[in-house]
C-alpha cells in the first residue's frame, strides 16, 4: 500500500518548475481517455441527430411532396371536374345550337320549297301567258301577213299610178297635202291658189305679220329618175341622167318664173321630192342641180325635211300669236297677282283664327283640369253620415264625428 502510494507519488516529469507525478499523469491519461470516449459518443450522437434530422426532413419533404402530390391531384380533380362541366355546357349548347341550325334549316327548306312552288307556278303562269301572247302574236303575224300580200297589191298599183304623169303627181300633192296639214293649222296655208299671175301654185303657207306667203310646189319629174334606175348599160344610164339633169332645171326655171313674185310671195320657194331615197341621191349625185336651185332660191325638201321647215314655221307663228296677246298675257298676270295677294291675307286671317282657336282651347283645358281636381278633392273631402258636408279648412286633414250610438267615421283628405 504505502509502495502504491509511492509509487503513484514518484515524480515522473517536470515541465519547468512544476512536478509531475505517476498518479497526475495517470488521472490526466484516463481524464484524456474520458474526453476521447466523451468526444466520440457526442460525435456518434452528433451523426445520430444528424440522420434523424435529415430523415426527418426527408420526411417532411416526402410528406410536402405528398402533399403537393394531393393538391395537384385536387387541382386535376377539380380541372377534371370543371372540363366535365365546360364539356357538359359545351354539349348542351352544342345540342341547343344543333336544334336552333336544324329548326333553322327546317324553316328555310320549307321557305325554299315554298318559294319553289311559287316560282314554279309563277313559271307555269309566265309560260301560259307567254304561250297565249305567242298565239296571239302569231295571229298579229298572220293579220301582218295578209296585210302585206294587200300592200304588194296596193304597191303593184302605185307602181301603176307612178307610170302616169297626171297619176304621180296626184300622188306627190297627196303626200304634200298631207305632210303640210299635220304640221299646220287650217287657216296657216292654202292649196291650189291663184296668183296675180294667172298661175297657180301646189301650197302656199302664209307668214306672219302680213308677211308675203310661202310656195311650195309637189310636180317633181319622176320620169327620167326611173329611167335611170332602168338603164342597164352605160350609155342608157348616161342619156337618163342627162335627161334627168334637163327635167330638173326646166322645173327650177318653171318655179322661179311663175311663182317668185315680188311683195306677193317669198323669195324663196320650196320643191318638194316625195321620196326620201330620191332626196338623198339628187344630193349625192347632183351636187350641180341643188347649187343651181339655190341659185334661183329654189329648196329641194323631202318629206321629213318638209316637216322640219313647218314646225319651224308653226314656232315663228306661234311666237307672233303670243306678241300680238302679250297685253292680255299681261293683264292676266296682273290679276293673278292681285289673287295670290287676297290669298296671302286670307291664309294669314285663317292662321290669326287657327291661333286663336288654338288659344281658347287651351283655356278650356285649363278649365276642364282646374274641374277635374276640384272634383277629386269633393269626392275625397270627408263627410258625415247624413250626407252634410264641412267646409274646407285650413288644416291638411279633416275630420268629421259622428255621435258614439251612430258610430265614428273619420275621412282624411290632402288638398
Amino acid at each position: 500500500m504505502n509502495t502504491a502510494q509511492l509509487s503513484f507519488d514518484q515524480p515522473f516529469a517536470q515541465i519547468g518548475q512544476y512536478m509531475i507525478t505517476l498518479g497526475v499523469m495517470t488521472l490526466i491519461v484516463a481524464g484524456a481517455l474520458c474526453l476521447l470516449v466523451v468526444v466520440m459518443v457526442l460525435r456518434s450522437r452528433s451523426k445520430a441527430v444528424t440522420v434523424a434530422r435529415e430523415r426527418l426532413e426527408a420526411e417532411r419533404a416526402a410528406e410536402q411532396r405528398a402533399r403537393d402530390m394531393e393538391a395537384k391531384f385536387a387541382d386535376i380533380l377539380s380541372a377534371q371536374s370543371q372540363m366535365q362541366g365546360r364539356m357538359a355546357t359545351i354539349a348542351d349548347v352544342f345540342g341547343s345550337r344543333q336544334g336552333e341550325i336544324n329548326k333553322t334549316i327546317n324553316e328555310r327548306l320549307d321557305t325554299m320549297t315554298q318559294r319553289l312552288g311559287t316560282t314554279i307556278t309563277e313559271q307555269t303562269k309566265a309560260t301560259h301567258e307567254n304561250l297565249t301572247r305567242l298565239q296571239e302574236r302569231l295571229a298579229v303575224i298572220d293579220t301582218a301577213q295578209t296585210n302585206i300580200q294587200a300592200l304588194a297589191k296596193d304597191v303593184v298599183g302605185l307602181q301603176a299610178i307612178l307610170s302616169n304623169k297626171q297619176t304621180r303627181g296626184a300622188f306627190g300633192q297627196a303626200r304634200m297635202e298631207a305632210v303640210i296639214a299635220d304640221g299646220l293649222p287650217s287657216n296657216g296655208y292654202a292649196f291650189q291658189p291663184t296668183l296675180s299671175n294667172g298661175s297657180r301654185p301646189d301650197c302656199l303657207v302664209y307668214m306672219p305679220n302680213q308677211a308675203p306667203a310661202l310656195v311650195v310646189d309637189a310636180k317633181f319629174p319622176l320620169e327620167a329618175w326611173n329611167n335611170i334606175r332602168a338603164a342597164e348599160t352605160p350609155e342608157t344610164t348616161k342619156q337618163a341622167t342627162q335627161q334627168f339633169r334637163r327635167d330638173i332645171e326646166v322645173h327650177i326655171k318653171d318655179i322661179s318664173d311663175k311663182y317668185l313674185l315680188k311683195g306677193e310671195t317669198q323669195d324663196t320657194a320650196f320643191m318638194f321630192v316625195p321620196s326620201e331615197s330620191v332626196f338623198a341621191e339628187i344630193h349625192e349625185n347632183f351636187e350641180g342641180l341643188v347649187q343651181k336651185a339655190h341659185r334661183a332660191r329654189i329648196v329641194i325638201v323631202s318629206p321629213s325635211l318638209l316637216m322640219l321647215s313647218l314646225q319651224v314655221i308653226q314656232a315663228v307663228l306661234k311666237d307672233a300669236r303670243m306678241r300680238e296677246q302679250a297685253h292680255l298675257i299681261q293683264g292676266e298676270v296682273v290679276r293673278l297677282m292681285e289673287d295670290v295677294v287676297r290669298l296671302d291675307d286670307r291664309v294669314h286671317k285663317l292662321q290669326s283664327h287657327f291661333g286663336q282657336a288654338q288659344r281658347d282651347i287651351d283655356q278650356i283645358l285649363t278649365s276642364t283640369d282646374k274641374v277635374t281636381k276640384r272634383s277629386a278633392r269633393i269626392e275625397a273631402l270627408e263627410i258625415q253620415a247624413d250626407g252634410a258636408q264641412q267646409p274646407d279648412t285650413p288644416d291638411k286633414t279633416n275630420v268629421v264625428s259622428v255621435p258614439e250610438h251612430t258610430g265614428r267615421l273619420k275621412l282624411h283628405a290632402t288638398d
